[in-house]
Protein backbone atom coordinates (compact mmCIF):
# COMPACT_ATOMS: atom_id res chain seq x y z
CA UNK A 1 0.00 0.00 0.00
CA UNK A 2 0.88 3.54 -1.03
CA UNK A 3 -0.16 6.36 1.76
CA UNK A 4 0.22 9.47 1.30
CA UNK A 5 -0.33 12.86 3.66
CA UNK A 6 0.06 16.55 2.85
CA UNK A 7 -1.19 19.61 5.90
CA UNK A 8 -1.49 22.87 4.27
CA UNK A 9 -3.12 26.01 3.85
CA UNK A 10 -5.01 27.57 0.58
CA UNK A 11 -6.54 31.30 1.20
CA UNK A 12 -10.20 31.04 1.02
CA UNK A 13 -12.79 30.17 3.30
CA UNK A 14 -14.02 26.50 3.93
CA UNK A 15 -17.32 26.86 2.87
CA UNK A 16 -15.51 27.60 -1.09
CA UNK A 17 -13.01 25.11 -0.42
CA UNK A 18 -15.33 22.15 0.79
CA UNK A 19 -17.71 22.73 -2.53
CA UNK A 20 -14.67 22.72 -4.93
CA UNK A 21 -13.34 19.82 -3.70
CA UNK A 22 -16.71 18.00 -3.39
CA UNK A 23 -16.54 18.01 -7.25
CA UNK A 24 -14.34 15.46 -8.01
CA UNK A 25 -14.16 16.67 -11.55
CA UNK A 26 -12.08 19.53 -10.33
CA UNK A 27 -9.17 17.29 -9.86
CA UNK A 28 -7.96 18.06 -13.48
CA UNK A 29 -7.01 21.40 -11.60
CA UNK A 30 -5.53 20.36 -8.78
CA UNK A 31 -4.17 16.79 -9.44
CA UNK A 32 -1.44 17.02 -11.96
CA UNK A 33 -1.24 12.94 -12.38
CA UNK A 34 -5.45 13.12 -13.89
CA UNK A 35 -5.89 13.72 -17.59
CA UNK A 36 -9.71 13.56 -17.21
CA UNK A 37 -12.39 13.44 -15.01
CA UNK A 38 -16.06 13.29 -15.73
CA UNK A 39 -19.14 13.04 -13.74
CA UNK A 40 -20.76 9.62 -14.94
CA UNK A 41 -23.82 10.28 -13.21
CA UNK A 42 -26.52 13.04 -12.93
CA UNK A 43 -28.28 15.11 -9.78
CA UNK A 44 -26.58 17.10 -7.13
CA UNK A 45 -23.39 15.84 -5.78
CA UNK A 46 -24.20 13.65 -2.88
CA UNK A 47 -23.05 10.58 -1.43
CA UNK A 48 -22.82 7.69 -4.08
CA UNK A 49 -21.89 10.16 -7.09
CA UNK A 50 -19.35 8.42 -9.62
CA UNK A 51 -16.60 9.82 -12.15
CA UNK A 52 -14.75 8.41 -13.99
CA UNK A 53 -10.90 9.52 -13.86
CA UNK A 54 -8.20 8.50 -16.10
CA UNK A 55 -4.66 9.15 -14.61
CA UNK A 56 -1.00 9.31 -16.06
CA UNK A 57 1.37 6.96 -13.62
CA UNK A 58 5.07 6.58 -14.92
CA UNK A 59 4.05 7.41 -17.98
CA UNK A 60 0.97 5.00 -18.28
CA UNK A 61 -2.44 6.00 -18.74
CA UNK A 62 -5.18 4.43 -15.57
CA UNK A 63 -8.89 4.77 -15.43
CA UNK A 64 -10.41 4.51 -12.42
CA UNK A 65 -13.81 4.80 -11.28
CA UNK A 66 -14.41 7.20 -7.86
CA UNK A 67 -17.47 7.26 -5.77
CA UNK A 68 -18.06 10.03 -3.22
CA UNK A 69 -17.98 7.88 -0.03
CA UNK A 70 -18.39 10.72 2.56
CA UNK A 71 -19.59 14.35 2.19
CA UNK A 72 -19.50 16.80 4.89
CA UNK A 73 -18.83 20.53 5.35
CA UNK A 74 -15.65 19.89 6.39
CA UNK A 75 -14.59 16.32 5.29
CA UNK A 76 -14.47 14.63 1.96
CA UNK A 77 -13.54 10.83 1.21
CA UNK A 78 -13.51 9.63 -2.52
CA UNK A 79 -13.19 5.79 -3.20
CA UNK A 80 -11.63 5.00 -6.43
CA UNK A 81 -10.97 1.31 -8.07
CA UNK A 82 -10.39 -0.80 -11.00
CA UNK A 83 -8.75 -4.37 -11.11
CA UNK A 84 -5.58 -3.24 -10.38
CA UNK A 85 -5.60 -0.76 -7.69
CA UNK A 86 -7.99 0.30 -4.89
CA UNK A 87 -7.46 4.11 -4.10
CA UNK A 88 -8.80 6.36 -1.58
CA UNK A 89 -8.79 10.32 -1.37
CA UNK A 90 -9.79 11.89 2.37
CA UNK A 91 -9.98 15.57 2.38
CA UNK A 92 -10.36 17.08 5.97
CA UNK A 93 -10.47 20.66 6.63
CA UNK A 94 -10.83 23.20 9.01
CA UNK A 95 -11.41 26.68 9.14
CA UNK A 96 -8.24 29.48 9.80
CA UNK A 97 -8.63 32.78 10.12
CA UNK A 98 -10.61 33.15 6.05
CA UNK A 99 -8.52 30.97 4.91
CA UNK A 100 -8.65 27.00 5.04
CA UNK A 101 -6.60 24.02 6.13
CA UNK A 102 -6.66 21.23 4.26
CA UNK A 103 -5.48 17.74 5.34
CA UNK A 104 -5.31 15.36 2.30
CA UNK A 105 -4.44 11.93 2.65
CA UNK A 106 -4.40 9.65 -0.23
CA UNK A 107 -3.75 5.58 -0.05
CA UNK A 108 -3.57 3.49 -3.04
CA UNK A 109 -4.31 -0.63 -2.60
CA UNK A 110 -2.79 -2.58 -5.67
CA UNK A 111 -3.96 -5.94 -5.91
CA UNK A 112 -2.42 -9.36 -7.77
CA UNK A 113 0.76 -8.90 -9.82
CA UNK A 114 0.32 -5.00 -9.07
CA UNK A 115 1.44 -5.14 -5.79
CA UNK A 116 5.17 -5.86 -6.67
CA UNK A 117 5.36 -1.99 -8.31
CA UNK A 118 4.43 -0.41 -4.63
CA UNK A 119 8.10 0.49 -3.58
CA UNK A 120 8.45 2.36 -6.85
CA UNK A 121 4.91 3.64 -6.71
CA UNK A 122 5.16 5.16 -3.00
CA UNK A 123 8.22 6.97 -4.69
CA UNK A 124 6.06 8.32 -7.16
CA UNK A 125 3.30 9.45 -5.54
CA UNK A 126 5.18 11.11 -2.79
CA UNK A 127 6.67 13.17 -5.24
CA UNK A 128 3.27 13.87 -6.46
CA UNK A 129 2.01 14.54 -2.80
CA UNK A 130 4.32 17.55 -3.20
CA UNK A 131 2.94 19.05 -6.66
CA UNK A 132 -0.69 18.81 -5.27
CA UNK A 133 -0.30 21.15 -2.87
CA UNK A 134 0.78 23.87 -5.50
CA UNK A 135 -1.92 22.93 -7.65
CA UNK A 136 -4.40 22.46 -5.10
CA UNK A 137 -3.54 26.17 -3.96
CA UNK A 138 -3.09 27.63 -7.02
CA UNK A 139 -6.73 26.12 -8.15
CA UNK A 140 -8.31 27.16 -4.75
CA UNK A 141 -6.50 30.52 -5.27
CA UNK A 142 -8.08 30.85 -8.97
CA UNK A 143 -11.34 30.67 -7.48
Amino acid sequence: MVHVQRTFIVDKPITVVAEYLADFSNTVEWDPGTVNCTRIDDGPIRVGAEWRNTSRVLGRETELVYELAEHHADHVKFVGRNKTATAIDDIRLRAENGETEVNYTAEITFHGLAKIASPVMRLFFERLGNKVVVEMQMAVSAL
